[in-house]
């Protein structure tokens, strides 16, 4: 299962790439900034998932953030407690829409995962490069996890909302294009595409 997996992410994150490339011409580098607006005149096929690949990438953007505060302090990248909380708390709420809580529980373990990809990524950068190390530090209570909260509240709104469309059998290739949209319009480095694509293997049903 572990491998279908593995084999089902790497194989949309390269059609998210060729699609961000093809369709939308390479991407310029990440920014930080959750809030930013994406651009109008996305693709049809894409449209329905589109809402949730855009809330990935959000939420991939505010790892800069949650890594900035972490970074030469003793508070570490993984924190099963919190991690415990987070799925706890979104199996109740998809109950409460829904959803089923297995499904949304798993699609949000795989934020979480590459939540801290991208996190171990811009330590190893930090590292290499002390010149880019963050010079400000995000508060993670005040700043940075109500930010994260907002997406949850979304991100469960928009799996209700295209519950139809992740349990069809072009899921998948949709799923991959609308990764590339939103790739594009959020401006993802190589470091936080691949954050997307460990993202997206629970999302279509058929992908569980």
């Amino acid at each position: 299962m572990r491998t279908r997996r593995l084999r089902s992410a790497l194989t949309l994150l390269g059609a998210m790439a060729t699609a961000a490339i093809l369709a939308l011409g390479v991407a310029g580098p990440a920014t930080a900034d959750a809030r930013r607006p994406a651009p109008a005149g996305r693709s049809t096929t894409a449209h329905g998932l589109v809402p949730v690949t855009d809330l990935f990438a959000r939420r991939l953007l505010l790892a800069d953030k949650v890594a900035a505060a972490k970074y030469g302090t003793d508070t570490p990248i993984d924190d099963p407690a919190r991690e415990a909380q987070i799925l706890t708390d979104v199996r109740a709420r998809a109950a409460g829409l829904g959803l089923d809580p297995d499904s949304v529980a798993a699609v949000f373990r795989d934020q979480i995962e590459a939540n801290k990809l991208v996190q171990r990524g811009l330590y190893a950068r930090w590292d290499a490069n002390p010149g880019e190390r963050p010079t400000e530090r995000p508060d993670l209570a005040e700043e940075v996890r109500p930010a994260l909260d907002r997406i949850t509240t979304g991100l469960l709104v928009a799996l209700r909302e295209t519950e139809r469309a992740r349990a069809v059998p072009s899921c998948g290739p949709r799923l991959a294009v609308a990764a590339g949209w939103s790739a594009h319009s959020h401006r993802l480095d190589a470091l936080h595409l691949e954050g997307l694509g460990r993202a997206l293997p629970s999302v279509c049903a058929g992908s569980r």
